[in-house]
Formats: structure tokens, C-alpha cells, sequence
């Protein structure tokens, strides 16, 4: 089975917390919304630490880089039989400054021309709610889990 980890930052509002989440580059996600957007997370290498892998694919994914108190989340399966491992952080990062590495596919398909497209090509903070509109179906408990944790 196939491991990713990921991490989802929160920060504290007046009344509740928002919720940083990314949105997949790419022409298959670009008219997506809804059920799309997804924390930081990328897949393990051979013998990596999970939580060495979230904290290095954020930064691959976003520009920056996180440290600090890192809150252990339970790990979901996602639809596509993906283990997806993810911590929180509360950090606060500027969305519009957001940095990606590129992937190279072939588009249009079949036609043999290869193009690059962002990883991700955007990242919003949300509140609780809208991030449980956003975010893909598999990822919902993560956001679940976390507010449970900080109303304790």
C-alpha cells in the first residue's frame, strides 16, 4: 500500500481557527473545487520517517519550511487505497507566497508532447466548514480530529 504524509497547519481567529490547505496543479484539477483541495502531503521514500517526509514534502509543495510542536493525527486511508499520515502545526504563512516544484506529464494525452504544470498551484486558508468542503472526502477526518483536539 502506498504511504503519504502530510501536515495541516492551523491558526487561531477571533472566534474559531483557520485551516491551510492546497489545491492540485495540473490540467485534471483545474476546474475542480469542491472535494479537491487536499493538505501538504506527498509520498514516502523507501525507509523514511513519516514525519521527515511531511515536513520535506511541505516545503517541496509550498516554499515553506515548518518546525515547532507537531501534533501526531491518526493515519486514513484514502479512496485510492493511499495510507495518508499527517500532523498538525499552528503556523501562520502568507497563501499568496506559496512556492511549488513542477511535475512534467504528457499533455494532451496521446499527443506526445510533454509540458510542466505547478505540483500545486494554489493554497488558501479556510475556515473549519469551507475547509470541510474543500478538502478531498479521505481528509475530512484529519480536520475532524484536530478541532477535537484543540477544544480540549
Amino acid at each position: 500500500m502506498k504511504q503519504s504524509a502530510g501536515i495541516l497547519l492551523y491558526r487561531p481567529q477571533a472566534i474559531s481557527w483557520e485551516l491551510f490547505l492546497v489545491h492540485p496543479g495540473g490540467p485534471f484539477w483545474k476546474n475542480k473545487d469542491l472535494g479537491a483541495w487536499s493538505i501538504p502531503k506527498g509520498e514516502l521514500g523507501d525507509n523514511e520517517n513519516a514525519l521527515d517526509a511531511a515536513i520535506r514534502e511541505f516545503q517541496e509543495e509550498t516554499g515553506f519550511t515548518c518546525s515547532g510542536k507537531f501534533l501526531p493525527l491518526t493515519p486514513r486511508k484514502q479512496g485510492s487505497s493511499k495510507m495518508v499520515h499527517a500532523w498538525a502545526l499552528e503556523k501562520d504563512i502568507n497563501a499568496a507566497l506559496l512556492q511549488c516544484n513542477l511535475f512534467s506529464m504528457e499533455w494532451p494525452p496521446k499527443s506526445g508532447q510533454f509540458k510542466e504544470f505547478p505540483e500545486i498551484d494554489k493554497g488558501a486558508w479556510f475556515t473549519p466548514d469551507m475547509a470541510k468542503e474543500k478538502i478531498i472526502p479521505g481528509q475530512v477526518g484529519f480536520i475532524d480530529e484536530l478541532l477535537q483536539l484543540l477544544s480540549n
